[in-house]
């Protein structure tokens, strides 16, 4: 029955670029409408220079719980799979590579705190590396027990694994074969297929022969949803959505009734929200964010002379800087944004100062005291005697030592 899905004998899915949410999104889908629409396999091709450990994991559980084999294929030429690329390759059924292709340095970068460290050069003249402490072993061992237990699933070299983990070690792809850690070299998809026929593979425990002859490939594409995450989850692009949405907000309820800055606003603050969800994101550094932008709002209403624009920019800057709780390339805060966003509200902050001091030179225009020294003719007298000027396009009552009539004249 036709399900909807594309069909074809073999499903081909990218795993192109830093390993994140998209990334993931893209990947688990498409091994689960392969596996709806029949596919006799599914061809993971990789080149990545690593990512989030909670994106790989992600990806991981869905080879390993896939009901027909995953081929991981680091291509074309040029390729890698780096960091967490070499979990993944691990990973699968059937691992392969493509000539002038490698993989490996998949030691962990840590997630908030200080670096693992810088690995050894072998200069006699290098300094001792500090020891590592408690919480960068325990990093590094659950790292290391987590690739063994892939290599030990697909009975790959379990050694050469750990060495990746703790040493960052790489390998290209003829050494890679050699050592036992990939399966077989191809030098393109049509030679991956043709050297599969008539494998066996397990799969679920259970041992399947690949039938690939004359098999079809379906490349699955990136369709609307894991483009448009990609978008709203790149850092750069999530900071921009939050700052839009809460100056979106403070706009609104300074000037209600506008309505196009609080919808907008809204909008951007939950899709930075969501973003920030599968993100690395500290939430000390969003604090202060928040606490940046209310104290130099506060500052441009309630005016402290500079103290709370000052502090709220402090606040903001150091924010920004902790708000990716990740040193991995790719999933930091470009600084020229940072900065671009701290010289805007720096502007917007001096600007609302400078009107509050221009207005605070300004004569009164509202309130009692302006109507001092100002003239106003009496409209009528009561039975009571009490006299009635407008003034203003207001009745006032008039209170006099000498008796006035209608249309004479008098000063405030």
């Amino acid at each position: 029955l036709w399900t909807g899905v594309a069909r074809a004998d073999a499903w081909l899915v990218e795993v192109d670029g830093p390993v994140g949410p998209a990334t993931a999104d893209h990947m688990i889908r498409g091994l689960e409408k392969a596996a709806e629409s029949g596919a006799e396999l599914v061809v993971l091709r990789i080149d990545t220079p690593g990512g989030l450990d909670t994106s790989m994991r992600e990806m991981i559980k869905s080879i390993l719980a896939a009901p027909i084999p995953v081929l991981g294929f680091v291509a074309p030429s040029g390729a890698r799979a780096a960091s967490a690329g070499t979990y993944l390759l691990y990973a699968t059924h059937v691992a392969a590579m493509a000539p002038g292709t490698n993989l490996g340095a998949a030691t962990p970068v840590q997630i908030g705190g200080p670096d693992i460290g810088p690995m050894p050069t072998g200069d006699k003249d290098e300094p001792a590396p500090a020891s590592p402490t408690a919480m960068e072993k325990k990093v590094v061992n659950d790292a290391v027990a987590y690739i063994q237990s892939l290599a030990q699933l697909r009975g790959r070299n379990a050694e050469w694994a750990e060495l990746a983990v703790r040493d960052g070690a790489s390998l290209s792809a003829e050494d890679a074969l050699e050592q036992g850690v990939i399966d077989l070299i191809a030098t393109s998809q049509a030679h991956l297929l043709k050297q599969l026929n008539g494998r066996e593979v397990d799969v679920a425990g259970v041992t399947r022969t690949l039938n690939l002859e004359g098999v079809a490939l379906y490349q699955h594409p990136v369709d609307w949803r894991s483009e448009f995450l990609a978008v709203i989850t790149n850092p750069n692009i999530a900071y921009v959505l939050l700052l839009i949405g809460v100056y979106g907000l403070i706009i609104e309820f300074y000037s209600p009734g506008i309505g196009v800055p609080g919808v907008m606003g809204a909008l951007c603050l939950l899709l930075a929200l969501y973003a920030f969800q599968v993100l690395p994101v500290s939430y000390s550094g969003l604090a202060l964010i928040f606490l940046g932008v209310g104290l130099m709002a506060t500052e441009a209403f309630t005016p402290s002379f500079g103290i709370l624009g000052l502090g709220g920019l402090i606040a903001f800057v150091v924010g920004s800087i902790m708000l990716m709780d990740t040193r991995l390339p790719g999933y930091q805060i470009a600084m020229p944004m940072i900065a671009a966003f701290s010289v805007v509200s720096v502007a917007v902050l001096v600007f609302a100062l400078g009107m509050v001091m221009r207005a605070r030179r300004q004569e009164v225009r509202t309130g009692i005291e302006h109507l001092v020294g100002e003239a106003a003719v009496i409209e009528s007298v009561g039975s009571d005697g009490v006299a009635l000027a407008r003034l203003d396009g207001e009745l006032w009552e008039v209170a006099c030592a000498d008796t006035l009539g209608p249309q004479d004249r008098v000063v405030v």
